[in-house]
């Protein structure tokens, strides 16, 4: 019978030349340890500072926590390949990349939306935000934010 099966993902290169490998490798490396430490501080200072137990924070620590996922997703397998001059990626390996990547942003976007509806009550609605956006309303909206990425 004739039949074939894809296993692998032949990728482009960014660079051409491995000095320019390298350079990206580094720039790659840079912005995700900037990237990283930027959200990890907002993490704990939202997580241990008790006088930003607040709606706002509530979002901006889950919109942290997507960051963190869309960075750690993508950015390891672009810096190994710049480094280690790898052209491909397993039909897995992508699979798992893309359907991560896709969940992180839909529930980015979800967060993003349910922040500026926060934002909406608090500045159009000010005598109704702490019965429109208590503790529960948060955590359930939070929690569609992040069930609705799987759609």
């Amino acid at each position: 019978s004739n039949s074939s099966s894809i296993s692998h993902f032949l990728l482009l290169p960014l660079a051409d030349t491995w000095q320019l490998q390298l350079l990206l490798f580094c720039l790659f490396l840079a912005i995700s340890l900037a990237a990283l430490l930027a959200n990890s501080l907002i993490i704990s200072a939202v997580a241990c500072g008790h006088h930003l137990h607040t709606p706002m924070f509530f979002f901006l620590l889950n919109l942290a926590l997507t960051d963190l996922g869309c960075i750690c997703t993508t950015v390891p397998k672009a810096m190994h390949n710049s480094l280690w001059n790898t052209r491909t990626i397993s039909y897995s390996g992508c699979t798992t990349q893309l359907f991560m990547l896709v969940f992180f942003l839909g529930s980015e976007f979800s967060l993003l939306t349910i922040m500026c509806y926060d934002r909406y009550v608090s500045i159009c609605k000010p005598l109704h935000y702490g019965t429109l956006l208590g503790s529960r309303a948060c955590a359930h909206m939070a929690a569609a934010a992040w069930a609705s990425a799987f759609l």
